[in-house]
């Protein structure tokens, strides 16, 4: 028996290459059935063949339209109670959440100053009184004296005594005269200081000025007040809790559609899950810029019987702008959508299907959009995507009035396209 190792040489040559490349074509076809495999299998598991539509159908009901906005709540009316004087604080007789009545002491200064102050006055005008007194008697007396001469001049036919006398005399009786009228106005202006005495004396005891609630006390017995450019505030009290107002910043945004008398409603983090209602009253012409956003304060009113809520809590209003009942909704996202084109569904295919040539297909008609700028929902119609006009009203954000077009309570609108999962 003849073995490779008999063969010779020139033998053992020829056969270890035909070998070597017998093994190199096995190789190569089988990586090439490989990847064709694996590009067959990619291309029929990697691409879905088509999609399908998601539809929600249009109803009848009732559409609120609303705007959010944030702010505090405000007593209805508070006062700043002050003080007008300057002194020490002899006693403070009101604390906070007390309630006080219209005239009611809450504050009191010391007044050993202010009587100082009033006893001069009237030892001032006491004066001026003598002085009056004293400047009638003068006129008095130059009134006789001038009378006296003008009666001898009259006896003596006007010899004695002379011109120069009688006018002398005349003008001490004049001057006399303006000597009493401005003691009389001493005597005036002294009463009028004793009378300013006299009231700062009355406005050193700080009354209440309304009937309400003391919200919050600034001072204590003993501090000092100092009343000259502004005047110092030494309590807050409000007029009636029961009665608040909620100061909201409306957007510019949204202004527009605000009005008086729409309702609204409210939640304080204080009473989570509790909703207040509340009423506009005023929409503000002034703006207010802040961070580049512009605002505008609008007030709201607000019944606080129980008393559950408190002046500076946060509120988070809901301004109902519009309300509209029975009217055609649809989902906003009924007017967003367009429909997929051909290509966009039509699958990529594998290399062989591009490598081999395939009869040619029909193509589908494209589903036609409403001309220009009309507003429009799509419909299935034997499968395909049709287009509905429409005319749109109000929308909250989330569902859109229909107010005229083809559409009716029912149909189906889509709303989606999903692809079938890879």
């Amino acid at each position: 028996m003849t073995t490779l190792a008999d063969t010779p040489d020139f033998l053992k040559t020829g056969t270890t290459s035909t070998v070597s490349n017998r093994k190199k074509r096995w190789m190569l076809l089988t990586a090439v059935v490989g990847t064709i495999t694996a590009l067959a299998l990619m291309s029929v598991g990697g691409n879905g063949t088509g999609g399908g539509f998601l539809t929600e159908e249009a109803i009848t009901g009732k559409l609120v339209v609303s705007i959010s906005a944030s702010g505090t709540l405000q007593p209805t009316r508070s006062v700043d109670v002050g003080s007008e004087l300057s002194g020490t604080l002899e006693a403070v007789l009101a604390n906070e959440n007390d309630r006080v009545t219209k005239g009611q002491i809450v504050a009191r200064l010391d007044t050993s100053k202010l009587r100082d102050s009033v006893a001069k006055s009237k030892a001032a005008l006491d004066a001026a009184e003598a002085s009056v007194a004293q400047t009638e008697a003068t006129l008095a007396e130059a009134r006789a004296n001038l009378d006296r001469l003008r009666q001898v001049a009259e006896l003596s036919g006007g010899k004695v005594p002379s011109r120069s006398e009688l006018d002398s005399a005349e003008a001490v009786w004049r001057r006399a005269l303006a000597n009493l009228a401005s003691a009389r106005a001493s005597v005036a202006q002294a009463r009028a200081t004793l009378q300013t005495d006299e009231t700062n004396i009355e406005k050193a005891v700080i009354r209440s000025p309304i009937n309400g609630v003391v919200l919050t006390r600034k001072v204590e017995p003993g501090q000092t007040v100092a009343a000259q450019m502004t005047t110092p505030v030494l309590f807050v009290i409000a007029e009636d809790l029961t009665k608040m107002e909620l100061q909201v910043k409306v957007d510019e945004a949204d202004v527009s559609t605000v009005r008086l008398g729409q309702p609204a409603s409210f939640t304080v983090s204080a009473w989570p899950g509790r909703s207040f209602p509340a009423t506009i009253q005023r929409v503000g012409l002034g703006s207010t810029t802040t961070d580049n956003v512009v605002t505008y304060k609008t007030v709201l009113t607000v019944a606080n019987d129980d008393l559950a809520l408190r002046p500076g809590m946060t509120a988070t209003s809901r301004i109902i702008t519009a309300q509209h009942d029975d009217v055609l909704l649809v989902p906003n996202a009924a007017l967003r959508f367009v429909p997929p084109s051909s290509e966009d569904s039509k699958p990529a295919g594998s290399i062989v299907s591009r490598l081999v040539p395939r009869p040619p297909q029909p193509k589908k008609q494209q589903p036609k959009a409403a001309p220009g700028d009309t507003k429009q929902v799509w419909i299935l119609r034997d499968g395909q995507p049709e287009a509905v006009p429409v005319e749109t009203g109000a929308s909250n954000g989330r569902q859109t009035a229909i107010t005229g077009g083809d559409l009716k309570t029912g149909m189906a609108v889509i709303v989606d396209y999903q692809e079938k999962p890879r």
